[in-house]
């Protein structure tokens, strides 16, 4: 290893390019045996970087999200599904309700796969360069009420409020305590027109006041979330279910 080389490599390390450091053998010997101009290797290795950082933030970014399970839109079954179509999913992603912070509202029984468009949106999101966040609802209450006096809850939920995508999945699945409604009303109202949120929930309008116990906050909640938003109720035969029944038929 000579001198120079040696000093690249130092070079490359004091200024944090940590892509061209891994791959600088393989290019430099790609512009040796093409014989490229120094334009063109200059153009090649500064490339390798955006790609490796673009990369990084990605995985970082997917990691941040909390996502209990990967799921890509382009693997959404809709079958009979009612409420939604592959041209809605489709406009959706184009990604201009979340420069424009509306919100998406997923309603309807268990097992239609609210949970897994919303995780496809947030996955397809991050892949555009969207900082997203998801908490199923029963731990975000959790994350509220610990946020005073543990720093970890504290950082989760200052990393909700700085996302572009916030997801609450299965709002209505869990019984919910008048200061759990309380500090999630106080939330929504912060991330209001400043970034967008996507809800699932198995409970009608109709039920949210008494899930919530205050009908005057939930009046107040549902204002904010329905404001500029987009609202899906779902309805049709449940994919766990369908895919429980064939699998009895073929024993």
């Amino acid at each position: 290893m000579n001198n120079t080389y040696k000093q690249t490599l130092h070079l490359l390390s004091g200024l944090k390019l940590q892509g061209i450091t891994k791959k600088i053998d393989e290019e430099i010997n790609e512009a040796e045996s093409r014989k490229i101009s120094y334009l063109s290797f200059l153009n090649s290795i500064l490339n390798v970087e955006i790609d490796y950082r673009s990369d990084r933030r990605l995985q970082r970014n997917l990691t941040g999200a909390h996502f209990p399970v990967i799921k890509e839109l382009k693997n959404f079954t809709f079958g009979k599904l009612k409420g939604i179509t592959k041209s809605d999913v489709t406009n959706l992603m184009d990604c201009r309700w979340l420069d424009n912070h509306e919100n998406i509202l997923f309603f309807g029984p268990p097992g239609l796969g609210k949970t897994h468009l919303s995780i496809g949106l947030g996955m397809h999101a991050i892949k555009k360069g969207y900082t997203v966040c998801f908490e199923r609802i029963s731990n975000l209450f959790k994350l509220l009420k610990n946020m005073n006096i543990q720093r970890r809850s504290m950082f989760r939920i200052n990393r909700i409020m700085k996302s572009d995508l916030v997801i609450f999945d299965e709002i209505g699945y869990t019984p919910i305590e008048k200061r759990e409604a309380n500090l999630f009303f106080s939330l929504v109202s912060e991330l209001y027109e400043k970034s967008s949120i996507i809800i699932t929930s198995n409970k009608s309008f109709d039920d949210w006041a008494e899930m919530m116990g205050d009908e005057v906050m939930t009046v107040a909640l549902l204002d904010r979330l329905l404001h500029h938003s987009q609202f899906f109720n779902l309805s049709g035969e449940s994919f766990r279910l369908k895919n429980k029944n064939k699998k009895k038929e073929g024993n």
